[in-house]
Parts: C-alpha cells; structure tokens; sequence
C-alpha cells in the first residue's frame, strides 16, 4: 500500500520532487530510487514537504543519503515548505540544521546560492 505520492519537475534550474501523503520505510525505498535518479540528472534538488503529512527516521535517513549523492556531483537537496510533524520531527531530530530547509519552494530557489541555469539554444 502506497501512502506517499510524489511528481517531478524542473523549477528554475532546480530538480522539483513534490511529497504528498506519508513518508515511511514502507516507501522509503521507491522514493529514494526517484530522488537518486533525479540528482543523476540534475544535483540541484528541492524537495517540496508541504503536503507531506508525515516522515519516519528511515525516510529521513534516505533524504540524508541523497543529499550526500548531490553534493558529491555539485549540487545539493534542500527542503522546502515542511509543515506540522514533518517541520516537529526535523526539529526534534536536529536535522532542521543538518539540512537547507526554507519556508517555500520559491525561497529555496531563491536562497540556494547557485548560478542560475543557463538556458540551451
């Protein structure tokens, strides 16, 4: 059973992969498989939490394991938006300082300190 639903998208250079639902180890495994596809393509990856209920330890655990993957090829993984227990469990865990989190998506494209991208033609 799936609880967690999540599109892709490009947004002003970046990687967009919008969460909805509830992130758990039940999914933690196809959502990261998205996530390192996307940084393979583009390092430059926002995570959008704004409808994302809740996340469990082994989801953000799987975050951290991208974001380790963007950096490594020049980018990065920001969060964007986290709300309710998503924003309380990044608090509680400390990774709301481990992590780039902004208010909004628009804040993190904003905010994330790289060029922007060059558009092809």
């Amino acid at each position: 059973m799936v609880t967690v639903d999540l599109s892709t998208r490009e947004y002003g250079g970046h990687s967009l992969v919008a969460l909805h639902g509830e992130l758990d180890i039940a999914d933690a495994a196809s959502v990261m498989a998205v996530l390192a596809a996307a940084a393979a393509r583009n390092p430059r990856i926002i995570v959008d939490l704004a409808a994302l209920e809740f996340i469990d330890c082994c989801a953000l655990a799987m975050l951290g394991r991208v974001r380790v993957q963007a950096r490594q090829n020049g980018g990065d993984l920001l969060l964007a938006a986290p709300r309710g227990q998503v924003r309380r469990i990044l608090e509680l865990t400390g990774l709301v300082d481990v992590f780039s989190v902004r208010a909004s998506v628009g804040e993190a494209v904003r905010t994330a300190g790289w060029p922007p991208a060059v558009a092809a033609g």
